[in-house]
């Protein structure tokens, strides 16, 4: 029987507090592309803009000719987590390039054999994604500060520009993993 090993990942976003944070479990296999699908829905991001995973000092993402890279931006099409790592045992995951929503993910531990789990997983985590496009950290803090005192003269712009409430404790477990149900890795 062949050993399918998987990886625990921690993912945590900077420079936000509180701290918004996930635990996954993805195959040591898993493409770089399908990781980045897998942290996108595990965080709550909505997909719409550039990202980059820097691992041991290399640069993965999707290579654009139109768009300059500096350090170059290796492909990440056909890389594997477990052969981009090679040993290293935290990255980065940089997505919006605008906002520059940094993740750090540590590799918590490598289990040698998958005992019949549906990868990718979500374990645990805390707090609710950052609305897309709010300005990133910074911006995010003065979102917050914004919606939480309804005397804030950017109160009501920001309730309606986010659909009427958002509370940054929410979190649903089960509603992470229907979503990461549909991934094919």
């Amino acid at each position: 029987m062949k050993l399918t090993p998987m990886y625990q990942l921690r993912i945590e976003l900077q420079r936000v507090k509180p701290l918004i944070w996930r635990r996954v479990l993805v195959p040591a296999a898993i493409r770089l592309p399908t990781l980045h699908a897998t942290i996108q829905v595990a965080m709550g991001w909505g997909g719409g803009h550039l990202h980059e995973f820097v691992i041991a000092e290399v640069h993965y993402g999707h290579v654009d000719p139109d768009f300059p890279y500096d350090p170059p931006l290796q492909s990440e099409t056909r890389i594997s987590l477990k052969s981009a790592l090679a040993g290293t045992k935290t990255f980065r995951y940089v997505y919006d390039f605008g906002d520059d929503w940094e993740h750090r993910i540590k590799v918590e531990k490598l289990w040698p054999d998958n005992p019949g789990f549906k990868l990718p997983m979500l374990l645990s985590g805390a707090n609710a994604c950052p609305p897309e496009d709010v300005g990133g950290a910074y911006g995010y803090l003065e979102f917050l500060e914004a919606i939480r005192d309804p005397n804030h003269k950017e109160h009501a712009t920001m309730l309606d520009w986010i659909g009427g409430s958002f509370d940054p404790a929410a979190f649903n477990d089960d509603e992470v993993n229907a979503r990461l149900s549909t991934i094919r890795t």
